[in-house]
């Protein structure tokens, strides 16, 4: 199942893509009777910890005639209420050795503000103090509910579903300040979508295809199994340091192809570019480089 959340009209709300329409959060209430969280992170939440609501869900789509179609709304960043974003550093090992880095013996966090969210097809803005912007293409996993200190074993539990992720980077800040807060924190920074898949659809996120392409050539091929930890040790791992809450994004690191690291010069990011990542059985998400408002 595909959740989204997206806007019509004056009318900001989520729901479920179908094909080639969206269910809208009004619609399966009326359907049932049932009045849903006004939160997506509280859908999210009650969609995944009880089984009962997912099998209402899914009966509602039965009553609910399909008159909305996906071309006719704005898709927006598939999490709400200010989610922590919790990033990976280094996770594959061709971009630790592309960026002659130390393979990692543990996890390297670091985190990006909720302000950094941007939808799946909104402009990526590049601001006047960068002069190297670069793209990293991800899977971003979406948890689903409130957990801390869980085992891997356990982690599936408290996953909601997966992403495309695009860790945008100002590459100069990031080399001068010799740490990741500020080159990854920009406004528009953390473009996300286009919606949520669910962990059912999805039986392996370790065998995933993950691509990301500027202006239509192809810079990162690569799979999810190259990662140096997978999803549910992350999952793990970070719930020892911080609780994890519904709508909170874990982005899983990049794969080698980075612009900085290209050969025999960087390719990094300019105005009108059009950055494209492409997660295997989620979706694509597109956004044009435009010069920033600051």
């Amino acid at each position: 199942m595909r959740l989204a959340r997206f806007r019509v009209g004056e009318l900001t709300t989520y729901g479920l893509v179908e094909g080639d329409y969206v269910v809208s959060r009004e619609e399966i209430e009326e359907a049932t009777g049932v009045a849903l969280p006004p939160y997506f992170s509280d859908f999210i939440e009650r969609f995944v910890g009880e089984q009962g609501f997912r099998r209402l869900v899914h009966e509602a789509l039965g009553k609910v005639p399909r008159v909305l179609r996906i071309t006719q709304v704005k898709l927006l960043a598939p999490t709400d209420n200010k989610p922590k974003i919790i990033c990976i550093g280094l996770n594959y090992r061709d971009h630790a050795e592309e960026s002659k880095a130390e393979v990692p013996d543990e996890p390297i966090i670091f985190m990006k503000p909720h302000t950094a969210l941007t939808g799946p097809y909104d402009p990526i803005e590049y601001p006047s103090i960068v002069t190297q912007l670069d793209y990293e293409a991800e899977l971003a996993v979406v948890i689903g509910r409130r957990c801390r200190g869980v085992k891997p074993s356990e982690a599936p539990e408290y996953i909601c579903g997966y992403a495309a992720f695009d860790d945008v980077s100002a590459r100069n800040l990031q080399f001068k300040d010799k740490q990741w807060t500020r080159g990854k924190s920009f406004d528009t920074f953390a473009p996300m979508g286009p919606w949520i898949v669910t962990r059912d659809e999805i039986p392996d996120p370790q065998n995933l295809k993950i691509v990301s392409r500027v202006n239509g050539e192809t810079r990162q091929n690569s799979n999810t199994r190259n990662m140096i930890f997978g999803v549910n040790y992350l999952v793990s791992f970070i719930s020892t340091v911080m609780t994890l809450e519904p709508g909170d994004v874990i982005a899983t690191g990049t794969p080698a192809g980075v612009g900085i690291f290209a050969k025999p010069e960087p390719r990094l990011l300019k105005i009108n570019d059009v950055v494209e990542v492409e997660v295997e059985g989620i979706g694509v998400i597109k956004n044009n480089v435009v010069r920033g408002s600051v």
